[in-house]
């Protein structure tokens, strides 16, 4: 307690990231299976043992298993007994770490682990995002989100903020960046490809593919002890833009502006942003609303066009933005998800490394 009786506010800090290796099918293993070699690999990054972690979060979606409580199969294989303190969010794992870090600012845990997977592969991952959709005026139309997308990236251009060149451009640098990514599900030159829902083409679209993400965020001193230089959650921030499509300008985002306001993305220069863009389009929705100009290095694990297991891309741009910092190739950091159509719902994190 400081000496006014108000809780002490504590430093938290992702200590550990680990990832499958994102392909575009995994019909031969489970969720569990898929997931199972990720704990395993982050917990051995930190040294602990299950028993020694105090809350456990995950994030991942009934909808993409096809069944009721699916995250139950994989619970059972991180394992549930004796009791463990755990919660579930049905949504990218990203917004699981919120709630991590939010139990460790409370004091009732001093470590978390966070995970999060996706199998796309299994059905049309374009049809079963139309039930993010409002249920009474859009979702019987049955707008895939590519086509939505395509809208998106139509008012863009039609508004004179990119073309069809530039937003090209961002597909070619985003697979050159991913070649140098192990884990990758697309990388190298890759063909712009025919157009899929006009202005966008195969480039400008994600991989379907499956894959699974965790890291392990720890408290205060306890992250020094496990890392030796820890990624330290500075901010973190939510919000969400009103439902109706037809009352938003896609070619802004108010959301992950405030998001990044709130959580002081703002307040000094970062050198990394891992932006969760899944199209080509919206990393320049994206650019313009996080400030983030040319000197700032933008996907540099090839991002969401690379590979975008749903549920997991987004705690995959978090990850991915500690890691830099781990190794010191950042020292301060951007990390962006988001979840529903054109970048309906933003989350935005920024990192820091002690100094140096």
């Amino acid at each position: 307690m400081t000496s006014e009786g108000a809780p002490a506010v504590r430093d938290v800090a992702v200590v550990a990231f680990a990832q499958s290796d994102h392909r575009r099918s995994t019909e031969e293993s489970s969720e569990v299976e898929m997931l199972m070699p990720v704990l395993h690999e982050v917990l051995a990054r930190t040294g602990l043992k299950t028993a020694d972690i105090g809350f456990t979060c995950s994030g991942s979606s009934d909808y993409l298993a096809g069944r009721a409580f699916s995250f139950t199969l994989a619970l059972d294989g991180v394992g549930a007994w004796p009791p463990i303190s755990e919660s579930h969010v049905e949504m990218d794992g990203a917004w699981a770490l919120y709630e991590a870090w939010v139990k460790l600012l409370t004091g009732d845990a001093d470590t978390a682990l966070v995970y999060s997977y996706g199998k796309c592969s299994p059905g049309s991952v374009r049809d079963v995002l139309t039930r993010q959709l409002d249920p009474y005026y859009v979702a019987p139309l049955w707008p895939d989100a590519v086509a939505l997308a395509a809208l998106q990236a139509q008012a863009l251009i039609d508004a004179g903020d990119t073309d069809e060149e530039a937003l090209a451009a961002v597909a070619a640098r985003s697979r050159a960046d991913a070649r140098a990514n192990p884990h990758a599900q697309l990388g190298g030159s890759v063909p712009h490809g025919d157009q899929v829902v006009g202005p966008l083409r195969t480039g400008d679209c994600p991989p379907i593919g499956d894959g699974a993400a965790a890291v392990v965020l720890a408290a205060g001193e306890r992250a020094r002890e496990l890392c030796e230089r820890p990624a330290w959650i500075r901010g973190i921030d939510h919000r969400v833009e009103a439902h109706g499509l037809g009352v938003r300008d896609l070619t802004d985002s108010p959301s992950a502006r405030l998001a990044a306001q709130k959580a002081g993305a703002f307040e000094r220069p970062v050198d990394t942003a891992e932006l969760h863009a899944p199209f080509t389009a919206q990393e320049v929705v994206l650019r313009k609303a996080l400030r983030l100009g040319d000197d700032v290095r933008v996907n540099p694990s090839g991002g969401a066009l690379a590979a975008n297991p749903v549920m997991a891309a987004g705690l995959i741009r978090v990850g991915e933005a500690a890691a830099r910092i781990h190794r010191g190739a950042s020292d301060r950091a951007l990390a962006h998800a988001t979840s529903g159509p054109c970048l309906q719902q933003n989350l935005v994190a920024v990192l820091e490394g002690d100094p140096r």
